[in-house]
């Protein structure tokens, strides 16, 4: 006679039935694409507000998050000093150049800084992400800061990141950095879009290109983790002052060289996931 099977206690069959717990996307938005590099100074904010004007101008609804809590940049790149609006409920993005923008530098001086633990930004990336009325983006760019601490711990566990583009110098002490975030991302989940070099060269009266910071790192980085190279983007003085007069350029001259870069990259993130 077959034995019976034993009973489940109500502790292992609870157990058994736990689901992986379902990410949190950010409403209102369908895709979610990180700006990223564990090195400061390579250019991620000015990729950013640029690879958002970029979605723009072909025809994307476009938001861009500022997650850098103690270094905001946005407010000043897109020349934004008011502060956003509130119903006591939700705070509504500052629409600027028709991107829909929210940075913690909206909220404070610009030179007061952000003396904050670890729980505070966590707890200020949650109300940018899930209190802040996104209104039918298809994509929301993430302008992420340098590390691999809370804010990218934050978005790769508890907020739905469809993406991550790394940006870097061809220095190697920037690609350190880099390798390091590679892997971070790696090990949670986020799927990683490819690799830019930026500042890779700049061209001279001469017409040649002098790679001041290397040359081939970030290819080659690219290479040994397996990931996409997406390209360079050289260093140009219009980048710089555009930025600082609150324009950046591929708003300000749609049809520069380097504006026509990062149109090629937008057009490369539209056909891939619209």
């Amino acid at each position: 006679m077959p034995k019976e099977k034993p009973e489940l206690s109500d502790a292992m069959r609870a157990k058994m039935s736990r689901k992986t717990p379902v990410k949190n996307p950010i409403i209102g938005t369908k895709f979610t694409i990180a700006i990223s590099s564990a090195k400061g100074g390579v250019g991620k904010s000015t990729f950013a507000t640029n690879l958002a004007l970029a979605l723009k101008q072909i025809g994307c609804k476009v938001g861009l998050l500022d997650a850098d809590i103690y270094g905001p940049s946005i407010p000043k790149m897109f020349g934004i000093n008011e502060k956003p609006k509130s119903d006591g409920q939700k705070l509504e993005p500052i629409v600027k150049y028709d991107i829909q923008c929210m940075s913690i530098g909206f909220l404070t001086d610009q030179q007061t800084p952000m003396i904050w633990r670890g729980p505070m930004v966590t707890s200020a990336i949650k109300t940018f992400t899930q209190k802040v009325n996104w209104k039918d983006l298809d994509f929301i760019i993430v302008d992420m800061p340098p590390g691999t601490g809370d804010t990218q711990l934050t978005f790769s566990q508890d907020i739905k990141m469809d993406g991550a583009i790394i940006v870097s110098t061809p220095q190697e002490v920037a690609l350190l950095d880099v390798k390091r975030g590679i892997k971070m991302f790696d090990k949670l989940g986020v799927k990683i879009l490819g690799l830019i070099d930026n500042m890779s060269y700049f061209t001279g009266d001469d017409g040649k290109k002098y790679k001041i910071f290397g040359e081939g790192g970030v290819k080659k980085t690219a290479d040994e983790f397996k990931k996409e190279f997406l390209g360079e983007i050289p260093i140009n003085p219009e980048i710089g002052k555009t930025g600082d007069n609150g324009k950046p350029i591929v708003e300000s001259n749609p049809n520069h060289e380097i504006s026509k870069i990062y149109l090629e990259f937008a057009n490369k993130i539209k056909s891939t996931y619209l």
